[in-house]
């Protein structure tokens, strides 16, 4: 599903993806950790499509078209879909509005008709009960006055809605409490199939105890240093960052 390879890539002109190679494939979890200033954020802006991120080097392949080539728009009506680590507020365009806006845009793309409203009602109430979305907050302006735990949800919501084949979750779990992570994690474990896939972009294990990634990669200094499987998150919890610091010294 996503080939990347050798990719490097930056802001403002400074190179902070040094050549990641990275192979997701249908029906997988990929967990991306490490700490601060790694680069896992600049991952996702690039994937995601970000005007400000700029490639230097290397190639992505997305269901065997070139990602690079594609605006933000076209890939995400392709199929990418990314959750911010900080969700933004839009004053003035309620929820429905905007995912239904989202959804038409989406089917525009394909050649299919709008949803009709009854649909699309019907579909978001089928969505809300995925993430215990409350129905007066889908009813609000998107992100306005939400807490950190409902922003979050809102987003594994738009995700339920969009039926993205590749999410990027960017440390999703930031600033949630238990019942909030474990609601938004249960929404991220409904929505998985053989069609899909996910990137989970994290700092902690706790995330993990919940969502069960199926390979653990090591971001450190803007390159895939270590992967392994889910005992590798909890190495990396046991040892903390500067045991990957010592490994990458010694090679």
């Amino acid at each position: 599903m996503l080939k990347i390879h050798d990719l490097k890539a930056g802001i403002d002109g400074k190179e902070i993806l040094k050549g990641i190679n990275l192979e997701v494939n249908a029906g997988e979890v990929h967990a991306i950790m490490g700490p601060n200033g790694s680069g896992k954020s600049t991952l996702s802006m690039v994937l995601a499509g970000n005007p400000a991120y700029e490639v230097f080097g290397g190639d992505v392949e997305f269901c065997g078209k070139p990602l690079l080539d594609l605006p933000p728009e076209i890939r995400s009506h392709e199929g990418v879909f990314l959750g911010f680590q900080y969700p933004v507020e839009i004053p003035g365009v309620s929820m429905v509005n905007f995912m239904r806006a989202a959804i038409n845009a989406k089917r525009k793309y394909f050649g299919e008709p709008p949803m009709s409203a009854s649909e699309f009602l019907k579909m978001m109430r089928e969505k809300r009960s995925v993430v215990e979305l409350d129905n007066t907050l889908a009813s609000r302006s998107v992100n306005e006055g939400f807490s950190g735990g409902e922003k979050k949800r809102n987003e594994i919501f738009q995700m339920a809605v969009l039926q993205p084949k590749l999410a990027i979750l960017d440390e999703t779990d930031s600033g949630l409490d238990i019942d909030a992570l474990r609601i938004v994690a249960n929404g991220v474990n409904k929505l998985k199939s053989d069609n899909n896939a996910t990137i989970v972009i994290t700092h902690y294990q706790r995330l993990l105890d919940y969502i069960k990634p199926d390979f653990v990669h090591i971001l450190y200094k803007g390159r895939i240093v270590m992967t392994g499987g889910p005992e590798l998150a909890l190495e990396l919890e046991e040892k903390g960052y500067d045991w990957i610091k010592k490994q990458s010294e010694e090679e």
